[in-house]
């Protein structure tokens, strides 16, 4: 195998014909073989570069004949292998990001001390601050002994470190060093600005000194920005390695860590699935916390609704057909609708109240220009893995699109925070009832939670401030409820054709002002089913929009976000984790009502 020649190397000088260079310099190296990464910009080259002798050697030629890079001189160390996956020539506003104005390089910088007069300094003993100017993780293979570390994560941040040094420091020497010198080009100009009067740069940085004088006063290895991550005093390939994870070093010891697990995680990034989970909720409750800053249907907005026709509304005119699905926004309301061409067909036409539609007919309703109802957004994550997440669900809040809310709902704002992923509630709360809500976080899982809920084996149990006091401290509610949406989307109590329902109720106490707080635990699941029964037993839940004496007066499905709370909260929840299949139970904090 031959041996693979490595340089690296930078020199601020002005330069020009960026973009034409740049493919000249790529075509080269690629002709010769090389592989790596150039950097050009207005203020200079650096690079990092490895291949065979001959190829390293004609790259240098092709850059020294660019006017200002006449004098280019790279630092030299040998590998085994190619440190480098792929050649690439990038163009940069800096050759070394430090985003302070002012400072340039390439017309003035600080003194130079060469390798082996450091040396004879250290070996002398003579009193001087040794500053190392690099990355925190850098640092962590290895500086020289005694340096000043700055604890810094970005070379952008080093101004501001140099701004906590003590006041006393600006008039001592000062030798600062980094891995090849670039840095310090920009560091010691900075540092004089800051007034520090005696600044010196280790010419060639921590490379330039192994290479002249080896090791002493230095420990450990040098951190180097390709595959083999560190290099020892004799240039040679150190056994450290990276995490794939979070691009730490690692030493050999830290290699043997069981902490370490190739391209997952290292001693410094490790968690425990406690800690994992703490992070990951931590982010999520952040993204929910932003997407409910700004309401997105406060923003007007064109809307395009989509309607199915049914199969019970086969053979009526469009008119009659919404009239049906839509009692409650009355027939003069969608007379007006059809006749403003707010209503589209197939072809996107307007389409005509006189129209006889059949099942499975798809139109759109045009909505212009709306602005949806303020809302609750403020949605507190309860719990979150790779399957589930459990949400104490504020109101009012929709949960899906209908009626007014289209994006005021949880599920557009849940889609805005999680995407790409699509959550999915796997059950129903009112708009207007606070508490608990499971959503899944694929299809796939929705499917294997769902039956739970629709098999009855999934426990809840409410919580209700009712009007009036119940005569008994337990009790259960059997009647059957309507399935068919009366005002306002409310349901009945049918005692002929309703469905299934069974709610058993419980007194926790009951209050002077005449009003009760229970516990509510319905068996089955049908909609609004804990509102219709104890309305229907003379006990309406206080605050309730809908099950009032006379609903057709003022009956609204959705409350405004300053009225006074439907007093019914989805308490706690328990079902079978469907993955693992163990139970889980979750609880949701009480109203202030409760």
């Amino acid at each position: 195998m031959p041996v693979i020649t490595n340089i690296a190397a930078y020199k601020f000088a002005v330069l020009d014909n960026l973009k034409s260079l740049r493919e000249e310099l790529l075509a080269d190296c690629k002709r010769w073989e090389l592989k790596g990464t150039i950097l050009l910009s207005p203020e200079g080259v650096n690079l990092f570069i490895a291949g065979e002798a001959a190829g390293i050697e004609k790259l240098l030629a092709r850059l020294r004949a660019i006017p200002g890079l006449e004098d280019l001189t790279p630092k030299y160390s040998e590998s085994e292998h190619q440190p480098f996956n792929r050649m690439l020539v990038r163009l940069k506003k800096e050759i070394i990001a430090f985003g302070v104005e002012g400072i340039n390089p390439a017309l003035r910088t600080s003194p130079k001390l060469q390798a082996k007069e450091l040396k004879q300094w250290l070996d002398e003993g003579r009193p001087v601050t040794l500053l190392d100017t690099r990355n925190d993780y850098e640092v962590k293979l290895g500086t020289f002994k005694n340096a000043m570390v700055l604890d810094i994560d970005h070379f952008r941040h080093f101004p501001e470190a140099v701004r906590q040094m003590p006041a006393e420091m600006k008039n001592q020497p000062i030798v600062m060093f980094c891995t090849g010198g670039i840095r310090c080009e920009k560091a010691g100009p900075f540092m004089e600005l800051e007034g520090f009067t005696d600044i010196y740069q280790l010419d060639g940085g921590i490379l330039k000194y192994f290479e002249e004088v080896g090791g002493d006063h230095y420990d450990g290895e040098c951190f180097v920005f390709d595959q083999r991550v560190g290099v020892d005093p004799a240039l040679r390939e150190t056994n450290s390695g990276l995490c794939f994870a979070c691009q730490s070093p690692l030493t050999e010891d830290e290699l043997k860590d069981p902490r370490y697990v190739p391209s997952r995680s290292c001693p410094y990034c490790f968690r425990t699935d406690e800690e994992q989970r703490a992070l990951t909720m931590a982010a999520s409750r952040e993204r929910l916390h932003k997407v409910a800053r700004v309401l997105p249907g406060s923003t007007p907005y064109d809307n395009h609704r989509p309607l199915n026709i049914p199969e019970n509304c086969d053979g009526l005119s469009l008119l009659d057909a919404l009239c049906q699905l839509f009692p409650y926004i009355g027939r003069e309301q969608w007379m007006l609708t059809l006749e403003k061409g707010d209503f589209l067909d197939s072809n996107q036409q307007p389409a005509s109240g006189s129209l006889i539609v059949h099942a499975g007919d798809r139109f759109l309703r045009l909505q212009r220009n709306i602005t949806e109802p303020d809302v609750n957004a403020s949605i507190e994550l309860l719990y979150e893995d790779e399957a589930l997440l459990v949400l104490n669900k504020p109101a009012p809040l929709p949960m899906h699109a209908g009626g007014r809310f289209n994006r005021n709902t949880l599920q557009y704002l849940l889609n805005l925070a999680f995407d790409p992923r699509k959550v999915r509630a796997a059950h129903r709360l009112d708009a207007n009832t606070t508490g608990l809500v499971v959503c899944t976080m694929t299809r796939h899982i929705a499917n294997l939670l769902q039956p739970q809920f629709s098999r009855g084996e999934v426990q809840k149990l409410y919580l209700a401030r009712v009007q009036g006091h119940p005569t008994e401290d337990s009790f259960t509610c059997n009647k059957p409820i309507s399935d068919e949406a009366a005002i306002a989307g409310s349901r009945e109590i049918d005692e002929e054709n309703g469905q299934e329902a069974i709610t058993e109720f419980k007194v926790i106490q009951r209050d002077a002002d005449g009003t009760a707080l229970l516990e509510a635990k319905p068996i089955t699941g049908r909609t609004n089913q804990i509102r219709v029964h104890l309305w229907d037993m003379g006990l309406p839940i206080q605050g309730d929009p809908v099950y009032l004496p006379d609903r057709e007066k003022g009956a609204t499905q959705t409350l405004n976000v300053n009225d006074a709370p439907l007093c019914l909260h989805c308490w706690r929840m328990g079902f079978k984790h469907p993955l693992n299949h163990e139970w889980m139970q979750f609880e949701a904090a009480r109203p202030d009502w409760a």
